[in-house]
């Protein structure tokens, strides 16, 4: 894993980068979060491939419980990913729901994570 920094109006900004799933429990999710925290910076890039699939299945409740923590904590948080292919109508509101509120975004591009953090 390698944390490559971004800062838009001294805002410290953290994209994962690895070939590997980062996340693949809650647990994982939590402590992610805490290590980026204590280096300094405000905000998360994930991508969609260091994620399990289980996160994008509602039933298991990962993903509303790791987004809940972001939150909580308020650490923003962008997952860049081809989120089409997730054909489930609950997934495909809940996306559209954490959007909304601008917290957690599921974005297509690195450029698009960036833009709404610099928002």
């Amino acid at each position: 894993m390698f944390i490559k920094s971004h800062e838009i109006n001294t805002i410290k900004i953290a994209e994962i980068i690895s070939d590997d799933i980062i996340i693949q429990s809650a647990q994982d999710g939590l402590d992610l979060m805490g290590d980026i925290y204590y280096q300094g910076f405000d905000k998360v890039i994930l991508h969609e491939k260091n994620i399990t699939s289980e996160f994008f299945d509602l039933k298991t409740k990962m993903a509303g419980e790791i987004l809940q923590k972001f939150s909580n904590y308020r650490i923003g948080l962008a997952i860049i990913g081809d989120f089409s292919k997730h054909e489930s109508k609950s997934m495909k509101d809940f996306i559209f729901e954490s959007n909304k509120t601008g917290h957690v975004n599921f974005v297509s591009t690195l450029n698009d994570a960036l833009n709404n953090f610099s928002k």
